[in-house]
C-alpha cells in the first residue's frame, strides 16, 4: 500500500534488479572503462561472468537490443530502465560471439533469456568480459545499492532500491 501512495505523490516504490547471469560481482568503480566506472551513465555493478547467459534482470519491456548483440536495454515494471553491456569495447567484434534472443518490444519476465555469448571466444579475441548493470535513471529513486559483491548467482538480488536505510543518497528527486 505505501509503495503505491510513494509512486502516486511522486516517490520511489523501491526496485529489485537480480543478477543477469552467474559470476563474480564487482564494485562498478572498478569497472576498467571510465564511462561506467565513473557513474557517468548511472549506478550499479559489474560482472565478471561465469557462463555465456545473459537473462532478464526483472520483468519489463526491452527498449534497445544493440544489433551486434553486445548490449541490451530494458525498462522493468517498476520504471529503472537497466542498461546491460557485455564486456569493454566489445561492440567492436560486430556482433561475433553473441546472439540476440530477443528484441526491442518484446515483453520479458524476470529469468528469460536476452543474450548468448561466448565468453571464451570474447576473451581470446583481446576483450573483457566484464558486465556492467547499470541503472540509467538513478536519479528516479532514493538511494541505489549494490546488493553484494563476490560470487552470485544468476537471479539473485544484485541492486535495490533502498528507500530508508541510511544508505547514501545517489539522488533527491525520490523522498521516502
Amino acid at each position: 500500500m505505501f509503495g503505491k501512495l510513494k509512486g502516486l505523490f511522486g516517490g520511489s516504490a523501491g526496485i529489485s534488479i537480480a543478477a543477469p547471469m552467474a559470476g563474480t560481482v564487482v564494485p562498478l568503480e572498478e569497472e576498467p572503462d571510465p564511462t561506467f566506472a565513473q557513474g557517468i551513465l548511472g549506478q550499479g555493478a559489474a560482472i565478471l561472468p561465469a557462463e555465456g547467459r545473459v537473462t532478464a534482470p526483472a520483468d519489463g519491456t526491452i527498449d534497445v537490443m544493440f544489433d551486434t548483440g553486445h548490449a541490451v536495454s530494458m525498462t522493468t515494471a517498476d520504471g529503472a530502465e537497466v542498461l546491460i553491456h557485455v564486456g569493454i569495447d566489445t561492440v567492436q567484434l560486430n556482433g561475433q560471439h553473441y546472439k540476440a534472443c530477443s528484441k526491442a518490444g518484446d515483453r520479458v519476465k524476470k529469468g528469460d533469456l536476452l543474450i548468448e555469448f561466448d565468453p571464451e571466444a570474447v576473451k581470446a579475441a583481446g576483450y573483457e568480459t566484464v558486465t556492467p548493470v547499470i541503472i540509467c535513471n538513478t536519479d528516479r529513486f532514493a538511494a541505489v545499492k549494490t546488493e553484494k559483491t563476490g560470487p552470485v548467482a544468476a537471479g539473485d538480488v544484485l541492486i535495490e532500491d533502498v528507500c530508508g536505510t541510511g544508505v547514501a543518497v545517489v539522488a533527491t528527486k525520490s523522498v521516502c
